[in-house]
């Protein structure tokens, strides 16, 4: 086992968005949300000096930790040397670097893994879109999180914390949000509360419409949540797709998009992807009559 109980020797950085978890019991509970799927091996994003990781050695499983602060990559090559010897088992790797520039499908011989962390406030979104660009590597997604994003992601229709993230993630994650953390345990103190969340791969293995236009409509339509949709899925057409009035005259176009459920984004989005080729097409053949 090994308990690391000195946790002053990285200096946190603002800039890296660092706050250091001080507590063992939480950094010991968040090390258990991975064993959801306990035969496949972890990456830890962000370990710092290892407190979370402390924990996900215990467990007899391989683990890579990727760290992009190089202080914090040296205290942990100090404080863990065994992540220098390949002969570990199971495998320990320390990878210096920035997660949201790497490879994934380079990691564990390009098989599943739990990713799990304390992730930096600032760039949580990211990783979670990350997460959902590589869904068939990463079956279960835990860690802690700022706890505004935490429910923002497990949001349902029709409440105020829906939006943009809870629409991407849902759509192929199921989310639990498992407990609150309080300031107070970290150094140095962040001046909101945390959260620690899973997510799990969910049965859908396609959205039944364009993935990426999917994000677009959705993020669009977020853009000016207080608008209908009539309004803002204008932005989606230029002026040689824009459709007559009665696309945006059916029912759905006077809701808000925080009113819209999964299901109802894809049936949007083929119906704005159907409305395009539509308007291309005729375009394209009043453009050869013109010709003729």
């Amino acid at each position: 086992m090994y308990i690391c109980t000195q946790m002053k020797q990285v200096r946190p950085k603002k800039n890296l968005g660092q706050h250091f978890l001080t507590d063992l019991n939480i950094a010991s509970a968040i090390a258990d949300t991975v064993d959801a799927y306990p035969d496949i091996p972890v990456l830890e994003v962000g370990p710092g000096m290892g407190v979370l990781t402390q924990f996900l050695m215990q467990k007899p499983r391989p683990l890579s930790v990727v760290e992009i602060d190089r202080e914090s990559v040296a205290y942990l090559t100090e404080r863990y040397p065994f992540f220098l010897r390949s002969v570990e088992k199971p495998p320990r790797l320390l990878i210096e670097g920035d997660f949201l520039r790497m490879d994934l499908h380079q990691l564990f011989n390009g098989k599943p893994f739990v990713l799990t962390g304390n992730y930096p406030y600032d760039i949580s979104s990211q990783i979670f879109f990350k997460v959902i660009d590589n869904k068939d590597l990463i079956p279960c997604c835990t860690g802690m999180i700022q706890r505004e994003v935490a429910q923002r992601m497990e949001a349902k229709p029709g409440t105020k914390a829906y939006g943009i993230l809870s629409v991407l993630i849902q759509a192929w994650y199921d989310v639990e949000y498992l407990f609150t953390v309080d300031e107070n345990v970290f150094n140095p103190p962040p001046k909101v509360k945390s959260a620690v969340i899973r997510m799990t791969r969910n049965k859908v293995q396609d959205l039944g419409c364009d993935e990426k236009l999917f994000r677009r409509v959705v993020k669009t339509v977020f853009n000016q949540r207080r608008k209908m949709l009539r309004v803002s899925l204008r932005q989606l057409f230029t002026k040689d797709t824009m459709p007559d009035s009665s696309f945006f005259g059916q029912d759905i176009m006077t809701m808000r998009p925080e009113q819209l459920t999964i299901p109802q984004f894809v049936e949007l989005t083929n119906s704005v992807k159907l409305t395009v080729e539509k308007q291309e097409a005729r375009s394209k053949r009043q453009e050869n009559s013109t010709i003729i």
